[in-house]
């Protein structure tokens, strides 16, 4: 059994190589959307953008005139920047970066989104101007409606994280508030061509949710004020973000009519999964992919997938379930863990007493929750190696404190920060 920490090993390895922002970013970018243009602009925002900036100006080449990106740590630490978190742009390096904030948007999130629309305003329809947008960019690029503030954001964003909004009532409320998000890039972008490169952090996909869409033309299906009002926030709102959600939207096609944009979606959950599929393939196991849209609590997320490995386990052929997704937590308790390993603790609960049986969960970003780990591994031995060290399995979990549990038994991943993050992974392993 002790392969299985090997086998692990390689299919997390493989996950992350399709994940890989620069590696999709070289191989979704090709010598023809380039080959037309006169000039190449690169602007973008998101937690891997730094790494897709890097391969995107491998890729363009002397068309480059110049580009902004909104990262949430500056790609060169050496070099202190300046105040507003600039990255000035030198003989080596043809972007300028800023530091963003997350998840509430910060000042350097602002000038991003002010350099941004600086930079593409002198763009020609001979232009081309490449968007590289993944999981992160709503906060650290922004470009708020004249007449609105940092604060105003700030207080609306805090606010709409706690009440309980989704994220598709989440954007709807930021995309009004933004001439960036919505697609208001693809507005600043005009009369140039526009091609998005997107890496999805979203389950299912939904390219108007990534970043909230810049480059993404969208219709809010709702009125934006209609969810401020189901959620009783508007004593808690600034005036001026109130006035500004009831005036009416103006459709982004109007303005950028003559247009030509196209996006690609060049990373995900699915692609990390299949990678990590087909490693399962060459290690001898029999595969069932099932699917990327495991979502709800961790717990059960984590004892249903248990549940599922249970049923196939057949001792004389291994097998292998890989699914993907991104589970909550309802925080009861006062310990310490995250999504991962509360599921990983649960699924310890499904598999105590089977033999030659494992669980692995992983966040693709290396972090799940406050903490350094990215999730766990469990056998069905694991219940009573944790009694034996006088650990009750149930304890830990009515207290959310997986971490601890899975810290003493040495049973945490531990990545480190992967730069990418294309959400969860479930590993299951079948002797």
């Amino acid at each position: 059994m002790q392969a299985h920490q090997q086998h692990l090993a390689t299919l997390r390895a493989a996950a992350l190589r399709a994940a890989d922002p620069a590696e999709a970013v070289r191989g979704n970018l090709k010598p023809a959307d380039v080959a037309e243009v006169e000039r190449v602009f690169i602007v973008g925002a998101g937690k891997a953008g730094a790494a897709m900036a890097q391969a995107a100006i491998e890729m363009v080449g002397d068309k480059l005139v110049g580009g902004v990106m909104a990262v949430p740590h500056l790609p060169f630490p050496s070099r202190r920047p300046p105040e507003g978190g600039r990255w000035a742009r030198g003989e080596s390096e043809p972007l300028n970066y800023f530091q963003g904030g997350h998840p509430l948007p910060t000042e350097g999130s602002l000038a991003a989104g002010r350099a941004i629309a600086e930079l593409l305003s002198q763009t020609t329809p001979r232009d081309l101007v490449l968007a590289l947008i993944s999981g992160g960019g709503s906060a650290l690029m922004e470009l708020p409606k004249p007449g609105l503030t940092l604060s105003d954001l700030q207080i609306t964003n805090h606010q709409l994280l706690k009440c309980g909004a989704t994220i598709h009532e989440f954007n709807s409320v930021r995309k009004a508030l933004s001439q960036i998000k919505g697609g208001g890039l693809l507005k600043l972008a005009a009369p140039a061509q526009v091609l998005g490169l997107i890496l999805s952090d979203v389950v299912g996909n939904d390219l108007s949710i990534i970043a909230s869409g810049p480059t993404v033309e969208t219709a809010n299906n709702t009125s934006p004020l209609e969810i401020i009002e189901r959620y009783q926030l508007t004593a808690a709102l600034p005036r001026t973000v109130l006035q500004i959600l009831r005036e009416p939207s103006v459709p982004i096609r109007s303005s950028i009519s003559q247009s030509v944009f196209n996006n690609r979606l060049i990373a995900s959950n699915r692609h990390a999964g299949e990678a990590a599929a087909q490693a399962a393939r060459e290690l001898g196991f029999t595969v069932e992919l099932m699917g990327d849209d495991w979502q709800g609590e961790a717990r059960e997320v984590g004892a249903r997938f248990a549940q599922k490995l249970l049923a196939v386990h057949r001792p004389s052929s291994p097998v292998a379930l890989i699914a993907g997704g991104e589970s909550t937590v309802t925080v009861r308790g006062a310990g310490k863990g995250g999504r991962n390993q509360e599921a990983a603790l649960a699924a310890a609960q499904v598999l105590a007493g089977h033999p030659q049986i494992v669980v692995s969960t992983f966040g693709t970003d290396g972090v799940d929750g406050p903490t350094d780990a990215a999730g766990a591994t469990v056998t069905g031995e694991t219940a009573a190696r944790a009694r034996a060290l006088g650990l009750e399995l149930q304890t830990f979990l009515e207290n959310n404190d997986a971490y601890n549990f899975f810290a003493a038994l040495g049973d945490l991943v531990i990545t480190g920060p992967t730069g990418t993050n294309v959400n969860d992974l479930l590993f299951g392993l079948a002797y």
